[in-house]
């Protein structure tokens, strides 16, 4: 993994990162969370993308975030939603030529098919004998509370991440 990342602390201790000419900027990610957001991306460094990880940036809006800068990479419709699983106020600003090209906020859908495990064990999307997609109805956004379809169990932000199945 290619870490960028040039610090200029001012008077006022502003922290100027440089930007990014081609790729994808996702900002105001809850604090902490940075890194499990490129874990449920599958980018582990051995891609090659040059990558800026700010943790703990203060932000008037969250009191503090993370950012994440990827050059070189777009994200699809379905990383989307991943990330909104993980940081669901987070912002996608796609860069082309050092400029800001588009910006999204992120949404947590109200279904997610196939991206998370279900914790429970006896959940018939954990028996290998039949191969069932597993599929979570949205009950809450905020804070995000998912129930599987299939028996019920409830999931909570915070053991989001460790569901998610990681990309190879």
């Amino acid at each position: 993994m290619h870490l960028f990342l040039v610090l200029n602390l001012s008077e006022e201790s502003t922290l100027v990162v440089s930007k990014i000419k081609n790729g994808t900027v996702i900002d105001h990610i809850p604090a902490g969370k940075a890194l499990d957001i490129l874990a449920v991306l599958g980018i582990n460094g051995k891609e090659g993308y040059r990558i800026a990880i700010l943790m703990n940036v203060e932000s008037k809006k969250l009191g503090k975030k993370d950012i994440i800068k990827i050059e070189g990479r777009t994200l699809s419709v379905d990383e989307l939603n991943i990330i909104s699983l993980v940081a669901p106020r987070a912002t996608i600003n796609i860069v082309e030529d050092f400029a800001v090209i588009a910006k999204h906020r992120v949404e947590v859908p109200n279904y997610i098919e196939g991206v998370l495990r279900c914790p429970n064990p006896t959940c018939v999307t954990n028996k290998r004998a039949e191969p069932i997609r597993t599929r979570f109805r949205t009950i809450s956004k905020d804070p995000i509370r998912l129930q599987c379809e299939y028996c019920g169990t409830m999931v909570i932000w915070d053991e989001i991440p460790k569901l998610i199945a990681r990309k190879r």
